[in-house]
């Protein structure tokens, strides 16, 4: 499978779930009031599944003011809910495979599973070894990074883990921003609109990101950057169990992590990584300077000119300054 998984259809035509793996081509349907899915269950919408401990649950939704279903996972004890994953392979009324998630190997008796911190896992028989998973919702992240999640690239399979944004609050389908690794130079993360760098957060300094002062010692979370032959990753973990955490992409382009309060029962904004508009890549152009508290906020280092006066007029400093003559 390439790319963040999506799809929807009509609530009419919408009838069953598969799951569809190259290897033996096993249909597998799932069932209910347990925590795994195994060959000849199923679910239909209306039901769930939930993991063992009842953090999270699987089964369609419809987001926002959508009449489309999906198939998602989301945090089961809060309301409104709060998705954090999408769509496998949905199937439409005849039975034809409309969209499938395709994994390589061998398996006697494969299963699916979902966690408790939230990953869907197919594994063989109880082989509980993440390294022996088949597949994982985990190495295909759609807008939302969860504690345990990686967030970058396998350099020996090639597989990149990044997030993706909603298209919108109504529409999960795969939008114009994403958020990953950048393996070229020093590895960083970069956020990008289509292809276009809107904001990167610089290498890994031995204590952080460099481009994310924010990001230091904290009593909610700890993080590590993972950089080796196989593989170059950020991973974040929580402190206390009774912490949650997600970060996610925003349909608008910002990178922000939220904290569930359960004395406002609502998530409340930790963090952004954009933290004002001197963060976004390129903002004054070549030889420009960004200050936040000036206006207009973009000005020539000294001795450099706008290279076009009439655009920095208009506030478009895209272009940069040239050296005065």
């Amino acid at each position: 499978m390439t790319g963040i998984p999506y799809l929807g259809t009509s609530m009419d035509s919408l009838t069953t779930v598969i799951f569809i793996f190259s290897y033996v081509f096993f249909l597998l349907r799932i069932s209910m009031a347990v925590d795994t899915m195994t060959v000849n269950q199923q679910i239909r919408d209306g039901e769930t599944i939930a993991s063992a401990g009842g953090s999270f649950e699987l089964g369609f939704f419809s987001p926002g003011n959508s009449k489309n279903r999906y198939l998602g996972i989301w945090y089961k004890k809060m309301s409104p809910r709060t998705v954090v994953w999408g769509i496998l392979v949905v199937v439409n009324g005849t039975n034809g495979i409309l969209w499938s998630s395709n994994s390589s190997g061998s398996a006697e008796n494969p299963n699916a599973q979902i966690l408790e911190n939230g990953n869907l896992v197919v594994k063989n028989g109880n082989d509980g070894d993440p390294e022996n998973f088949l597949w994982q919702s985990f190495d295909y992240p759609c807008d939302t990074l969860l504690p345990g999640m990686k967030l970058g690239r396998n350099t020996v399979t090639g597989l990149d883990r990044y997030l993706s944004s909603w298209k919108s609050a109504n529409d999960p389908s795969k939008g114009n921003f994403t958020y990953g690794i950048d393996p070229s130079g020093f590895p960083q993360l970069v956020l990008r609109n289509r292809l276009t760098v809107e904001f990167r957060v610089g290498p890994w300094n031995g204590i952080r990101l460099s481009g994310l002062p924010q990001l230091t010692t904290n009593p909610v979370y700890t993080y590590d950057y993972v950089a080796n032959e196989k593989e170059i990753y950020i991973i974040y973990y929580l402190v206390s169990s009774s912490i949650i955490m997600r970060l996610v992409l925003t349909p608008d382009g910002k990178a922000k992590r939220f904290t569930w309060t359960d004395n406002k029962n609502e998530w409340i904004l930790y963090s952004t990584a954009q933290r004002d508009d001197c963060d976004d890549y390129e903002l004054c152009g070549a030889n420009g300077i960004c200050k936040i508290n000036q206006s207009p906020k973009c000005e020539c280092i000294k001795g450099f000119r706008p290279k076009f006066q009439s655009n920095w007029d208009m506030a478009d400093w895209s272009n940069g300054c040239i050296r005065s003559t």
